[in-house]
């Protein structure tokens, strides 16, 4: 153990005897037991207290405008120092493309214009500004694509129509750089119980910007993330990192768990490699193990994701072997999607012009072994899995499996998909499914085909929910014949039977001899009828993109969208993720939430925000590459949840209290690591008290509340950066409810994961009690 421990110290001295003059600020930093920073000589020292007894040390220099980690170590409290890394500098390398706009946004859009008429919007109060596709809107929609893959050159299949304006694609729109540095010193920031580190002078491709280490008081965590912008516009990109001139010991080794959940390493004995070597390793972690302990690498858990369409391990981390006697590691994304049908869904980052893009990765240093060092990484996750809450059941929304046609291609209802089982793996107890009966409703031959496919799905969920686990059949629909607008999940409270196309004196509920009870559906008011006796719900599952741009707010004055069964929309993140935003899906859905309430202020019933996953086993009309979910997808990486307040889950022929417990909003929605247990609005009169019990992993950036009061929102922001990770608090915040109509309470935390809870109304009458 002598021996590794001494070249790593031969390495340090080193490094220190050829570091740069280092001239750090620190006007705002404060020091803290158990969190310091001190400048000796030519390097910064950080140490702080981690977790269960470690105490860990971070000592960075300047090396020809370069930072470097002179000295990455820990120590359990009262023991000997463990040098696990020396002389190693931080590695970014970006891939940047040009940014389009998608024909799936555009497409919808003409398609409603031609629909409502002037003396049709007049009628039912459409807004049909949305509809005209002004510079303006075009600019703004371009950052929420989900068919664009800016990295596929030509990016036109044959045969097939383009699914974006602008093609084919040029091979000089995309740029390729690894980070270069020019720091002439650094800034120390005390942020609550966490200190950040800033060098100046990166240049990163077509952004520019400043390299930061992050250190939280009571875990063993570092972040490292370029903080940086481009003023070039329509930038699309995507971004790897990690540490770079490790050195090779005799025991090191890269250690991580294969998709199968297998221990796999590799221990440097083959030759060096030429780039870095993916690696599909289970849960997005991978480690490095040398004398004295080790040190694992992963990205965050959600907002490291853009949308896509499946869940397929791309493989997240690499390691390289630069040299006989050095290495490197860290997180990646792929540069296409590998389910080749979903070829032009690879959207990437969205960089509007000065926006400041955060490319994070994380490092937790461990003074133990790699496998129990990824353990306790895990902890972050729950093992990526949704925890359990008494008193609520964990559903996941707008899974596109289309398991009723699946089971009847197959001829046998018994068969269980694995997607049930992958599902269930991650925690979810809800399964809610939008592909009851997927396709067209109108022909009399396809409308049987189709209620076979519904008959089908009723009865599988029937037979493989069970009681720790609901399959609830829904359905996505978007037919311009409906005129409900954009896309719209409907959530069935019973199994109900429908189709499309009520003739002329056709009622509308026929009697189908085998189905019994039909619904014949000619229009939107037939639509909403048939939610009311059929105490259905209506979300709209991805707002403001894919076939619903534009929407809800051209809709947002009509009779359907402010009944009481429009519920409201659904959240997820990508679409254009933007990695400069506080909130996962801020710009696009967060705003959109608020933005609804406020157009319902007058309503009894607020707007809700449900989250939804978009991930299906086939493309319409396609050649099916990949017919199901598998072990070892990301599907916690990928999947919001909604925690609803129910003490037992329904059976699947009476989802009553589900679809009650959503129309009321007794819910929360939250990426996982963060747990909203109870909320609640106290008080009378204008003197409120939001309270709210909160529970946590990663260290928190933020709680808020955020209100309107019918015309425009506004909200206060707690900082919670000296809370101490994996912690629980009950937060009291006063709020004045004057000339307010609607509250609601968040939380975020460093790694872009968060929860939010239903807008609760404000009325003149004490509040209920707590949610």
């Amino acid at each position: 153990m002598k021996v590794p421990l001494t070249a790593a110290a031969f390495a340090l001295v080193a490094s220190v005897a050829s570091a740069d003059p280092l001239n750090c600020v620190l006007t705002a930093y404060k020091a803290m037991p158990g969190l310091t920073a001190t400048v000796a000589g030519e390097a910064l020292a950080v140490t702080w207290d981690g977790d269960e007894g470690a105490e860990l040390r971070l000592r960075v220099g300047i090396e020809g405008g370069t930072p470097t980690i002179q000295d990455l170590a820990v120590r359990r409290k009262g023991g000997a120092w463990a040098t696990l890394a020396g002389n190693v500098t931080p590695e970014f390398r970006v891939v940047s493309g040009r940014r389009r706009i998608s024909e799936q946004q555009l497409g919808p859009l003409r398609s409603w214009g031609e629909a409502i008429t002037p003396e049709r919007a007049a009628r039912d109060k459409w807004d049909t500004s949305f509809f005209k596709m002004t510079p303006e809107f075009l600019e703004k929609g371009q950052w929420d694509p989900f068919w664009d893959d800016p990295l596929f050159v030509p990016g036109v299949e044959a045969g097939k129509p383009p699914k974006n304006p602008g093609l084919p694609r040029k091979p000089e729109e995309i740029k390729r750089a690894t980070a270069t540095y020019r720091a002439d010193g650094c800034t120390v920031t005390t942020n609550g119980a966490r200190l950040e580190v800033a060098f100046p002078g990166v240049q990163l491709g077509v952004f520019s910007g400043r390299l930061q280490f992050t250190v939280y008081k009571g875990t063993n965590l570092i972040r490292q993330e370029v903080i940086a912008k481009t003023d070039e516009p329509s930038v699309a990109y995507k971004y790897d990192t990690g540490l770079a001139g490790l050195t090779i010991q005799p025991t090191t080794r890269v250690v991580w768990r294969d998709v199968g959940n297998n221990w796999q390493d590799y221990q440097f004995g083959g030759a060096p490699n030429k780039g870095p070597v993916p690696l599909r390793a289970a849960n997005r972690v991978v480690a490095i193990e040398a004398a004295g302990g080790s040190i694992a690498a992963f990205p965050p858990p959600h907002a490291f994701f853009w949308a896509r369409e499946a869940e397929t391990n791309l493989g997240y981390t690499w390691y390289r072997k630069d040299s006989p006697t050095s290495f490197s590691f860290g997180i990646r994304q792929a540069e296409r999607e590998d389910i080749e049908v979903y070829r032009g869904n690879f959207a990437l980052y969205s960089a509007p012009p000065g926006t400041w893009q955060r490319m994070a990765g994380y490092f937790y240093v461990g003074a133990a072994a790699a496998q129990p060092t990824i353990q306790s990484v895990m902890a972050f996750t729950h093992g990526d899995r949704f925890k359990p809450l008494p008193g609520y059941q964990v559903m996941g929304n707008h899974y596109h499996s289309e398991y009723g046609n699946r089971l009847l291609q197959i001829g046998d209802l018994d068969t269980r998909l694995p997607d049930f089982d992958v599902v269930k793996a991650a925690g979810i107890n809800i399964l809610g499914d939008v592909d009851a009966a997927r396709g067209p409703r109108t022909s009399a031959t396809v409308a049987a085909s189709r209620l076979d496919a519904m008959a089908a799905s009723f009865e599988a969920a029937r037979r493989h929910s069970d009681k720790n686990f609901l399959i609830w059949p829904g359905e996505e629909t978007s037919d311009l014949s409906l005129g409900l607008g954009g896309h719209n999940d409907l959530l069935f409270s019973k199994p109900v039977f429908w189709t499309d196309g009520r003739a002329e004196g056709q009622p509308l509920v026929d009697t189908d001899p085998k189905y019994g009870k039909v619904y014949r559906i000619g229009s939107t008011a037939d639509l909403m009828e048939m939610t009311t006796r059929e105490n259905m719900l209506i979300f709209m599952p991805h707002p403001r993109t894919k076939g619903s741009q534009g929407f809800p707010d051209a809709i947002r004055n009509t009779r359907h969208f402010r009944h009481e069964n429009y519920a409201g929309a659904g959240w997820r993140w990508g679409m254009g993720l933007d990695l400069s935003e506080k909130r996962l899906a801020d710009a696009r859905v967060m705003s959109l939430f608020d933005d609804m309430n406020n157009w319902a202020a007058d309503l009894s019933t607020p707007k809700f925000m449900l989250a939804i996953t978009e991930t299906q086993s086939t493309d319409r009309g396609e050649p099916v590459h990949r017919f199901h979910k598998v072990l070892g997808d990301d599907t916690y990486g990928m999947n919001p949840v909604s925690y609803v307040k129910l003490d037992k889950l329904p059976s699947p022929d009476d989802t009553t209290t589900l679809v009650n417990a959503l129309k009321r909003g007794d819910f929360f929605a939250t990426t996982g690591e963060i747990l909203i247990p109870t909320y609640a609005v106290q008080g009378t009169g204008s003197q409120r008290t939001v309270v709210a019990e909160v529970e946590w992993t990663f260290p928190l950036e933020f709680v808020e509340v955020v209100w309107g009061d019918g015309q425009k929102t506004d909200r206060q922001i707690i900082p919670a950066t000296d809370l101490p990770p994996f912690g629980r608090h009950r937060f009291a915040i006063p709020f004045n409810a004057t000339g307010q109509k609607w509250v609601r309470f968040a939380v975020w935390d460093t790694a872009g994961n968060g929860a939010f809870v239903q807008p609760v109304r404000i009325q003149t009458t004490p509040s209920t009690g707590a949610r």
